[in-house]
C-alpha cells in the first residue's frame, strides 16, 4: 500500500515538475530578451548584419555571371574577315570590345593596368594564310588574376576563332561542290550534346550566395554565442543567471539561447524564401528539408559557440577561436575547391567544420534533390556538434560560479 501511494504521488507530481522546468526556461528567456533589447550589439549581429549580407551578396551577383567584360583587339591584318571576327566577339554577352591597340605591348600594358581582361592578336596576312591553308597563328592574351573573368574571356575568344575557322572551311567546301550535310560532317565530325545539370544557366549567384551567406550568418552566431556567455562573467551576472534557472545548467542554456535561436532561425528561413522562392534559385526538394537544414545550421552554430567558450572560458580567446574556425570553414567547405583534391590531413580536418556539413547537405539534398541517406554521415556529425556542450556542462558551470573575468 505504501509503495502504491508513493507511485501515485510521483505520477501526479511529474506534470508539476515539467511545468516548473518550463517556467524556469521562460523566466531565463524573458531575462535574455531584456538583455537583447538593451544591448544593440545583438540587434546588429543577429538581425541587421545578416539581412545586409543577404541582400549584398545576392545583389552583387545579380546577373548570375559577369557581363560585358572589357577586352581589346590588336589587328595587324585589318581585313573583312578579322573585322567580322572582332564584331562576333563584341556580340557575345560576356565580352565587350572597348579598344583597338596598335601593338601587342600596348594591349599588354592595358591588361596590367586593369583596363581590359584580355585581347586577341591578328598578325599580318592572317586571312590570306587561312584561305591558302597555311594555318596562321592567332594569339590570345588574357588575365588570370581573376579566374572567372579570365576563363570566361578565354572561352569567348576560342569560340570566336572556332566559328571563324568553320566559316572559312564551309566557304571553301561549298565552292568545290560539297553538300551542307557533307560540310557539317567534315567541320564537326562529332556533335556535342551538352547538359548543365542542376544549374543550366551557369548562374554563379545560385551556388556562391547559398554558401557564402549562411557561412557569414554562422560566423555571427559563433561570435554572439560566445559573447553572450562571456558577458555573464564580465558583468558579474552569472550567479543570477544560474539562480534563475534553479542551478540547472541545461535549463540556463536553453532559456538563454531560445530567443537567439528564434531570431536566427527566422533569418535563415527568410534567406531561403528569398533565394529559392523569390529569386528562383534551382532546388529539387520538399520544404521540410529546407527547414531541417536551417534548424541544424542555427542550433549547430550556437552549440559550437557554447562548446568553445566552455573549453576556453575567456571572452577574448573564445571569440577569437570562433572567428578563426568560421573563416577557415570558407576555405575547407569545398564550394570553391574540392576537398578531395586537398592534402589528406586537410581533408580529414574538414569533418570538424560545421560549414562543410552544411554545404554537403545543401548541395546534395536541396540543390540536386538526392535523398538524405546520401548525407547521413554529415547529418550525424551535425547532431554530434549539437551535443558537444553536454560534454562540458560541469566545466561551464564551474566557470560561471568560480571564474573571475580578466580583461
Amino acid at each position: 500500500m505504501r509503495v502504491e501511494r508513493m507511485k501515485s504521488t510521483a505520477r501526479h507530481s511529474s506534470p508539476f515538475v515539467r511545468i516548473r522546468l518550463v517556467g524556469r526556461i521562460l523566466r531565463v528567456a524573458q531575462r535574455e530578451c531584456g538583455i537583447l533589447v538593451k544591448n544593440p550589439i545583438y540587434l546588429f549581429s543577429l538581425v541587421l548584419f545578416p539581412v545586409f549580407i543577404i541582400f549584398f551578396f545576392t545583389s552583387l551577383l545579380n546577373n548570375g555571371s559577369p557581363d560585358e567584360l572589357p577586352c581589346g583587339v590588336v589587328d595587324h591584318d585589318n581585313t573583312i574577315t578579322t573585322r567580322a571576327l572582332t564584331h562576333s566577339l563584341d556580340a557575345f554577352q560576356s565580352a565587350k570590345v572597348v579598344a583597338h591597340y596598335p601593338t601587342v605591348n600596348d594591349a599588354r600594358r592595358a591588361i596590367q593596368r586593369g583596363e581590359i581582361y584580355g585581347f586577341m592578336y591578328f598578325p599580318k596576312n592572317t586571312t590570306s594564310d587561312m584561305l591558302a591553308k597555311r594555318q596562321p597563328t592567332v594569339s590570345f592574351y588574357y588575365s588570370e588574376i581573376c579566374m572567372v573573368a579570365g576563363s570566361t574571356m578565354l572561352r569567348d575568344m576560342k569560340t570566336v576563332m572556332s566559328l571563324g575557322a568553320a566559316a572559312v572551311g564551309s566557304a571553301k567546301l561549298s565552292a568545290i561542290g560539297k553538300s551542307n550535310t557533307e560540310i557539317r560532317a567534315f567541320l564537326q565530325p562529332i556533335v556535342i550534346d551538352l547538359h548543365m545539370v542542376g544549374n543550366p544557366w551557369g548562374n554563379y549567384n545560385a551556388y556562391l550566395s547559398t554558401f557564402l551567406v549562411p557561412g557569414i550568418i554562422m560566423l555571427f552566431i559563433f561570435l554572439i554565442s560566445a559573447y553572450s556567455i562571456g558577458t555573464e562573467l564580465k558583468f558579474q551576472r552569472s550567479r543570477d543567471w544560474l539562480q534563475l534557472s534553479g542551478g540547472n545548467m541545461v535549463i540556463a542554456l536553453i532559456g538563454k539561447f531560445l530567443p537567439q535561436f528564434l531570431v536566427s532561425f527566422s533569418i535563415m528561413l527568410g534567406f531561403y524564401w528569398y533565394t529559392l522562392g523569390y529569386l528562383g534559385f534551382p532546388h529539387a526538394c520538399a520544404p521540410w528539408r529546407i527547414i531541417l537544414l536551417a534548424f541544424l545550421t542555427v542550433i549547430g552554430a550556437e552549440s559550437f559557440g557554447i562548446f568553445v567558450f566552455s573549453l576556453l572560458p575567456s571572452l577574448r580567446m573564445s571569440m577569437s577561436i570562433c572567428s578563426l574556425w568560421a573563416v577557415l570553414g570558407f576555405s575547407i567547405g569545398g564550394a570553391t575547391y574540392p576537398v578531395f583534391a586537398m592534402h589528406h590531413v586537410i581533408e580529414a580536418l574538414s569533418w570538424l567544420f560545421p560549414l562543410r556539413h552544411y554545404y554537403m547537405v545543401y548541395q546534395k539534398t536541396i540543390f540536386n534533390g538526392y535523398p538524405l541517406t546520401d548525407v547521413w554521415w554529415n547529418i550525424i556529425l551535425c547532431v554530434v556538434i549539437i551535443l558537444l556542450p553536454w560534454l562540458t556542462l560541469n566545466r561551464l558551470r564551474k566557470a560561471m560560479l568560480e571564474y573571475v573575468y580578466i580583461p
